[in-house]
């Protein structure tokens, strides 16, 4: 069974960085997986934020984190990051790592199909 821990969250300004972790273990190498990032405001749904396949040909963003955010991962390491640059008040929320037995392209980003979820990790950013 999948097993997922997220690490790396905290707090930072307006403008600032941080990068996630997220180490998964009880995962055989396949083509056919999915891992990526969600989150959840206070009072806001989850967010699908970005997706990677196993061999990190291929990522996948929402609008609202393109060009500020990078999914990449670690195979040799079994961690999955995300780097998140230029963050903004509006970035706050608890951030989760996902991973499934299925390809990225027609799955990312619709929640009920993913199985495997860290427990979340706290982002907040002040202005």
């Amino acid at each position: 069974q999948v097993r997922l821990v997220e690490s790396g969250g905290g707090s930072v300004q307006a403008g600032g960085s941080l990068k996630l972790s997220c180490a998964v273990s009880g995962y055989t190498y396949s083509s056919n997986y999915c891992m990526g990032w969600f989150r959840q405001a206070p009072g806001k749904e989850r967010e699908g934020l970005a997706a990677i396949t196993p061999g990190g040909d291929s990522t996948y963003y929402a609008a609202s984190v393109k060009g500020r955010f990078t999914i990449s991962l670690d195979n040799a390491k079994n961690t999955v990051y995300l780097q998140m640059t230029n963050l903004k008040p509006d970035d706050t929320a608890v951030y989760y790592c996902v991973a499934e037995g299925l390809t990225c392209i027609g799955h990312w980003p619709r929640i009920a199909e993913f199985g495997a979820w860290g427990q979340g990790t706290q982002v907040t950013v002040s202005s």
